[in-house]
């Protein structure tokens, strides 16, 4: 099969795909600003790439992306919007009952975006008795691949790296600007206890211009090679 997505399936291969596996893959992005060089869906399309990818790879059905989260990037940045963590724990919650009533017995939620409240919605998810678990990409760790400190950043290395590397025409390497604010500023910021960048930032934290297309490809590779193991494992 081409493609194990669903909204690209007949009924009739995802009966037949699921009495093989039942397990669905459920990416969850969030659509906020990524300062002036990056779309405010990288968090979106990082996910669903590493879903479809393990989809294709282990042969297990994909959902289609689920585009909201919960997000923290208030302030001048038209366009960005989010819902609320009790909204995005209800919209998974009936979205997952209806897939187990289809027969689907454990579902993987697949997310990019490291917003506590984001992640603590995800995390609740409940199911009458499929199992279910979530996969923070930015848990894996790839400090051996970037220079900087990959917890301390947003639009930064380790993003601009992956958008060049996965959509490089959706990169304005024009607009590319490092900042490093103080260190105190950094922590609440990358830590989500205050809810927009520190000042003097066009929403970036972190070192872009330190980016490359091979650190995205070989931090991808990592992703999707421990998603497979783990799903393998299941």
């Amino acid at each position: 099969m081409l493609s194990y997505a669903l909204e690209e399936m007949p009924w009739t291969e995802i009966e037949q795909a699921l009495r093989r596996d039942r397990r669905l893959i459920v990416p969850v992005g969030a659509l906020e600003q990524h300062g002036p060089h990056l779309p405010l869906g990288a968090n979106l399309l990082i996910a669903r790439r590493v879903a479809r990818e393990v989809s294709r790879s282990l042969g297990v059905l994909l959902a289609p992306s689920f585009s909201y989260g919960v997000t923290f990037g208030r302030g001048p940045f038209p366009g960005r919007a989010g819902i609320r963590r009790k909204t995005l724990h209800r919209a998974v919650n009936e979205l997952l009952a209806d897939w187990e009533d289809e027969g689907f017995d454990h579902f993987v939620l697949v997310t990019a975006h490291r917003f506590e409240p984001h992640l603590e919605a995800l995390l609740m998810a409940m199911t009458t008795k499929a199992a279910r678990s979530v996969c923070d990409l930015y848990e894996v760790d790839i400090s051996d691949i970037v220079e900087g400190d990959p917890e301390s950043e947003h639009a930064g290395e380790l993003e601009t790296s992956l958008m060049l590397h996965l959509a490089p025409e959706l990169v304005r390497t024009d607009a590319i600007e490092d900042f490093i604010p103080r260190a105190g500023a950094i922590r609440r910021y990358t830590h989500r206890r205050v809810p927009k960048p520190p000042k003097g930032t066009s929403g970036v934290v972190g070192l872009p211009a330190a980016a490359t297309a091979e650190k995205g490809a070989r931090i991808f590779s990592r992703w999707v090679g421990t998603l497979e193991a783990a799903l393998r494992d299941r």
